[in-house]
């Protein structure tokens, strides 16, 4: 029989996924488990393993299409009573159990939502229909029977909510009747054209969008559209502050040095970022405020109990935050290790959903670019990101004179509503001491 394959949520509520290679064709056998294609989410690149054992029916889509979950991804030919034949909703597997992907349903009946409180039906419709203005409401917008309450995910949801767009309203495209992304902002720009006022007669058009030969238009996607979205949420949610510290570094540079002369720790060529992440480690166990994070559903503050340290790695597709799980627990070696096999994967773009997930305070070392300083933005939940600019040899006073030093800034960001300026001095001058002496994490509790 013919089963189809939809396209599983792969984790965090992601709602669509780009097709970056498929590794079977029409006609091929597979077994379970067997890699089908490679996807590429808003988060990371994802290997889809295939849910049957069985023969390629047919590819829905090529490589390069965005699928949105829910929508059959491929067909397969597996065993069955009637081999060509459709499989009923009741005859499938959904074997194994993909993340996201659910239960097998005990029936094909579906369920039942519970209609809104109200005088039921219809009703809200209309009665907006009727208080909001002729041109308020689009023309092409149909007359429904009553029916149960939108179906849609939590980004349409804020989408609409944001654009003043009534769900209610919309008519939907997606797979069993839900609302998508599209069909919310289709109607909002058909509200506001026949919102719009008519241009007086005589007067000039709207000038055209700017345009050249040789300009390239990409399209705003996978990992770019992600970050994008991230870094407007967090510029507009939380209260940014900053700070900065300037310190010699010259004996965490030959502490290093001395470690990758050493045969006993050669093999993990520790560096200054990794010193650097180690201070940072101990100096949120001394100022917890940076370590956590502003729930403002349950009107709480959180702290961690561990530090989940994301590293910021440039990648062809765009600013990934991969986070290194408590690494306030590990020693500096292991701390390398870890940093550099997450930024290694992540600029392979091997990143998992659960590598991108979880981390408590971040690092962006933009020094490997000759930078100095800089303000960046806090990761969406997190209090604090600590900017690492470029070691220079510059003259500096030492020992009552001046002389060439190793020199490095240290750039604090954090969530002015957890953090105050006091707090986050505090916390740069306990990374700053660290690296100006590594002896000092000798002393810290």
């Amino acid at each position: 029989m013919i089963t189809d394959f939809r396209l599983p949520d792969l984790g965090e509520g992601l709602v669509e996924a780009e097709i970056v290679q498929w590794h079977v064709a029409a006609g091929d056998e597979v077994t379970l488990n067997q890699t089908i294609a490679e996807v590429e989410t808003a988060k990371a690149v994802v290997e889809l393993p295939s849910p049957f054992a069985g023969t390629v029916a047919t590819l829905r889509h090529a490589e390069g299409d965005v699928v949105p979950v829910g929508e059959v991804l491929i067909s397969f030919e597996v065993a069955g009573s009637d081999a060509g034949e459709p499989a009923t909703e009741a005859e499938h597997t959904r074997e194994p159990n993909l993340v996201g992907y659910g239960a097998a349903p005990r029936s094909s009946a579906r369920p039942q939502r519970r209609a809104r409180a109200g005088s039921g039906g219809d009703a809200v419709d209309l009665a907006v229909r009727e208080a909001a203005p002729h041109d308020a409401i689009a023309p092409s917008a149909p007359e429904r029977e009553p029916r149960e309450r939108p179906r849609s995910t939590p980004p349409v949801r804020k989408l609409a909510s944001d654009l003043g767009v009534d769900l209610d309203l919309v008519a939907a495209s997606g797979v069993d009747g839900v609302i998508t992304r599209d069909d919310v902002e289709a109607y909002a720009a058909r509200t506001t054209a026949s919102a719009a006022p008519a241009s007086p007669v005589g007067s000039a058009p709207a000038a055209p969008t700017r345009a050249a030969a040789g300009d390239v238009r990409i399209p705003i996607r996978g990992v770019r559209k992600h970050t994008a979205d991230a870094m407007v949420r967090s510029a507009f949610t939380a209260p940014h502050a900053a700070t900065f510290l300037t310190v010699d570094v010259s004996a965490s540079v030959a502490f290093v040095a001395g470690l990758r002369a050493d045969s006993r720790y050669a093999g993990h060529r520790v560096g200054i970022m990794a010193v650097a992440a180690k201070a940072v480690c101990l100096a949120l166990r001394r100022t917890p405020e940076l370590n956590a994070t502003w729930d403002d559903a349950a009107g709480e503050i959180v702290r961690f109990a561990k530090v989940n340290l994301g590293i910021a790695a440039a990648t062809e597709r765009g600013l990934v935050v991969p986070s290194v799980k408590d690494a306030g627990g590990m020693s500096l070696p292991e701390l390398s290790d870890a940093i550099r096999s997450l930024a290694d994967t992540a600029r392979a773009g091997r990143s998992t959903p659960a590598d991108l997930v979880g981390g408590t305070f971040s690092i962006t070392n933009y020094g490997v670019f000759g930078v100095d300083a800089g303000t960046p933005i806090l990761v969406p939940g997190e209090a604090g990101i600590l900017g690492l600019g470029a070691v220079q040899r510059r003259p500096w006073e030492h020992e009552g004179g001046i002389a060439l030093r190793d020199v490095m800034t240290l750039s604090l960001s954090f969530d002015h509503r957890l953090v105050d300026g006091a707090e986050a001095a505090r916390f740069l001058t306990d990374v700053g001491d660290v690296l100006r002496d590594p002896a000092r994490a000798m002393v810290f509790a």
